[in-house]
């Protein structure tokens, strides 16, 4: 006898549910199947954007510090918008309509000091400059980031407006190894001054020697990089010489073929005739188109006049403390000159690739201008 199935309320529904599911599972299945790209994210979700093919990076807004003396060497402090013409690769450019200022946008100032183990007997001085940065460059309204460097970049302080903290920085400067990664030092102030507010003057200033060891950035990439994220550098130059002088006498390095103060010998028979061996044989090569050769060539070393070089690519000045200049007055005339500073933005019409040459002219008489030259634009993937 065929046994009798009983259905009831609770196996109908079941047997239901099993027939539901199966042809749930296999309209996900011919879905799948058919498909031509990926699933839709749940709502709310962002997905991660396609990769791009490079293309060439875009500057939005060029800034550009100015600098005019008279033809006494005295600053010009009395200059208008309407005295001023920018050019980018030849073309005339319009400034933004914020894009005029003297002296009056608040600074953003990364201060890169050599503590290395050759300018020891200079650190006494280098702990007195404390309150030369608080009260003469930033004022109320600046800020300031320390790095220390020998053959380790330390970052010392972030950046604070706290005026005594940035002192005590200072005071408790401590002497490092004989290692000089200044190239070093200098790129990790370009990327904390890249994060800045654009309405910032960023701005490095270097208390250290024309010498780097060890470094593994070029300065060439390091000054391309400042460029584009509109930073001006200035230079104190520091002495071994002066140091040693100072200092107990001992042999740090092996002796110079040249006296100091000389350039050096002519390149050996068969080597390349760069700008830097050209400078370093007649000492007479225009600072400005070096510095354009290092940004357009930015993997070659350079060994000379490297504290030089990155003033004048990014429209700073380099001092030097010597006989009876001070660290102190290098220092108070980058001060007066940042107060005296014009600054000039635009967003330039030609966007292509390589490097663009700034000239800025002014419209008075025996005027002398000094800016950046220019800045690189290479590829890069947005």
């Amino acid at each position: 006898m065929t046994p009798r199935i009983r259905t009831t309320r609770f196996g109908l529904f079941a047997s239901q549910a099993v027939v539901a599911l199966a042809w749930l599972g296999a309209c996900l299945t011919a879905a799948a199947q058919t498909a031509t790209g990926p699933l839709p994210p749940p709502q709310g979700q962002q997905t991660q954007p396609p990769e791009r093919a490079p293309i060439r990076v875009r500057v939005e807004v060029v800034s550009t510090p100015v600098v005019v003396h008279d033809s006494k060497g005295e600053l010009v402090l009395d200059l208008t918008r309407s005295d001023f013409r920018v050019f980018d690769n030849g073309l005339e450019q319009r400034l933004e309509e914020d894009g005029f200022d003297r002296g009056g946008a608040p600074l953003s100032v990364a201060i890169v000091v050599e503590t290395s183990s050759r300018i020891e007997a200079l650190l006494p001085a280098l702990r007195r400059t404390g309150i030369l940065f608080t009260q003469t460059i930033l004022g109320e309204s600046g800020e300031a980031a320390i790095i220390g460097y020998h053959d380790q970049i330390t970052q010392l302080l972030d950046f604070t407006g706290d005026h005594e903290a940035i002192e005590r920085t200072f005071t408790r400067l401590n002497r490092g190894t004989s290692g000089a990664r200044l190239y070093d030092g200098l790129s990790r102030a370009v990327r904390l001054l890249r994060d800045r507010p654009a309405t910032r003057r960023r701005v490095i200033i270097t208390l250290a020697e024309a010498t780097d060891t060890g470094s593994e950035e070029k300065l060439g990439d390091v000054l391309r990089e400042a460029q584009l994220a509109n930073i001006t550098i200035y230079s104190v130059g520091l002495s071994t010489t002066a140091a040693e002088l100072r200092g107990p006498q001992r042999q740090t390095s092996a002796p110079s073929a040249t006296p100091p103060g000389t350039m050096g010998l002519p390149p050996r028979p068969g080597s390349v005739q760069t700008p830097t061996t050209e400078a370093q044989r007649s000492g007479s090569a225009d600072l400005l188109a070096l510095a354009i050769w290092v940004i357009q060539h930015a993997t070659e070393p350079v060994r000379e006049n490297a504290l030089e070089l990155a003033a004048a690519a990014t429209g700073g000045s380099h001092q030097s403390p010597v006989r009876d200049r001070s660290i102190e007055t290098a220092i108070d005339e980058i001060a007066g000159e940042l107060h005296a500073q014009y600054t000039l933005s635009y967003r330039p019409s030609g966007t292509e690739g390589g490097y663009h040459e700034i000239r800025v002219l002014v419209d008075r008489s025996g005027a002398q201008v000094r800016s950046r030259p220019g800045y690189y634009l290479g590829s890069s993937v947005n």
